[in-house]
């Protein structure tokens, strides 16, 4: 009998193969939908069906972002613009592309580091390769690294998306189930997207979760002492044409009509998704002490960062912003009845940013009975109890268990990748 059934299982993962079941279907979006990566190349999106179920999880790719000539060349590390030449068509089978696709559990079936339900579901893997996190609709020139030969960008997130919504919603089945998430940029850009990616769609239930990627307070020429994110905010508006006629932001607004959506303060999306869509479930993550969000987020923006002089006290006045802008972040989710948020507070893997790469080791928040951050995971899937709302406040072990950590000690291989701005920050992340 055992055999039997082993032959039956070599047999149907056979069929299931030739059927296009667990191996990963290449989908190039038409020109004509306006889709495109950074360097004017087709862009994909990766499918990886699984047999019996209809509950799908799509997964935004994470990476830097970029509005000058060298950054979205991808210049300035794992800060800089991801996927420059754009995606081949092997992007998650080939060698040297395959590994950064499963660093999140996410996306693959089996993981030896990390679990997740979605393991069994239907998987679409959303590259990012536009600078953008996601969202953009302008074509840009930059020629500040190189005059004779500029560059041009295709700031093309948001038809990205519009094309993959579309052809998501004419190929794979009304889901039972929905879950949108990312990492860094690929959560920014599934909160972003996420009303686009669920409407084409129409899952029966349906879950956001962010992870490392936050929309934080930032009212339009807002004071920067008091909402340090809002410089970048007015940033990216133009730079990515966010508000141009056939842009990002006028199109959410659209989408998003009884949820109280300001256009003018992006922070405002948190609600209004929660607000828009009550009966689904909303759950962010980030750590206190991240490195990398934190850097991207205000170093291009002040001076007090870039004439630091040291790593330290150049870390100190980012982590300062960092938190003014987390806590008014997690203030204004406290409220709301579908929204969970995970803050814990630091771990050595890639300078304490994204909980859910790699793997989960160190991302408990012991004081309050969570061992790591698939407790949280489990949580906003499963719905058997409210949102769980965690903010680490004793972080006193985290440092030294993440010493012992085999997986936060190969972490650190990040840290000579940081170099960004005024030297980068070197060694600082830890408490």
């Amino acid at each position: 009998m055992r055999s039997f059934a082993l032959a039956a299982a070599a047999l149907l993962c056979t069929a299931t193969a030739q059927a296009g079941y667990y191996t990963w279907e290449t989908v190039t979006m038409p020109a004509a939908s306006g889709a495109a990566c950074g360097d004017g190349s087709p862009y994909r999106i990766f499918v990886n069906r699984a047999l019996f179920t209809k509950k799908t999880v799509v997964m935004f790719e994470g990476g830097g972002a970029c509005w000058s000539q060298g950054v979205c060349e991808g210049d300035g590390g794992i800060l800089g613009a991801s996927n420059p030449n754009g995606v081949p068509t092997n992007y998650l089978t080939g060698l040297t592309r395959a590994f950064l696709g499963y660093v999140t559990p996410f996306t693959s079936r089996i993981n030896p580091l990390a679990s997740v339900q979605t393991q069994s579901w239907n998987i679409v893997y959303v590259p990012y390769c536009t600078g953008d996190v996601h969202v953009g609709n302008k074509v840009a020139v930059y020629s500040d690294k190189n005059a004779s030969q500029p560059r041009t960008e295709y700031h093309r997130g948001d038809r990205n998306i519009i094309a993959a919504a579309n052809w998501l919603a004419a190929n794979m089945y009304r889901p039972d189930e929905l879950l949108v998430t990312g990492f860094s940029a690929g959560g920014t850009g599934s909160t972003a997207q996420y009303a686009t990616i669920r409407n084409a769609m129409n899952p029966k239930k349906s879950s956001l979760l962010n992870d490392s990627g936050p929309f934080f307070n930032a009212p339009r020429n807002g004071d920067p002492s008091q909402h340090p994110s809002s410089p970048l905010h007015d940033k990216i508006r133009d730079a990515w044409g966010l508000e141009a006629a056939t842009g990002f932001v006028p199109r959410l607004k659209s989408q998003l009509v009884n949820g109280g959506l300001n256009v003018d303060n992006f922070g405002s999306l948190t609600r209004a998704l929660a607000k828009q869509f009550p009966n689904d479930r909303f759950g962010y993550t980030t750590f206190q002490r991240d490195g990398v969000y934190s850097m991207f987020s205000y170093a291009y923006f002040y001076d007090s960062i870039r004439n630091a002089p040291n790593d330290k006290a150049r870390f100190d006045v980012v982590n300062g912003m960092w938190m003014k802008d987390v806590n008014q972040w997690v203030t204004d989710m406290s409220d709301l009845p579908n929204v969970g948020y995970y803050v814990a507070y630091w771990r050595g893997l890639a300078a304490a940013h994204t909980m859910t790469v790699m793997d989960f080791a160190n991302t408990g928040i012991e004081e309050a009975g969570l061992s790591s951050v698939k407790s949280f995971i489990n949580n906003t899937l499963d719905r058997s109890a409210p949102p769980i709302k965690a903010f680490e406040r004793d972080t006193v072990g985290d440092y030294k268990r993440g010493k012992t950590d085999i997986i936060n000690i190969l972490g650190e291989w990040v840290r000579p990748y940081l170099s960004f701005l005024a030297g980068g920050l070197d060694d600082p992340y830890k408490p």
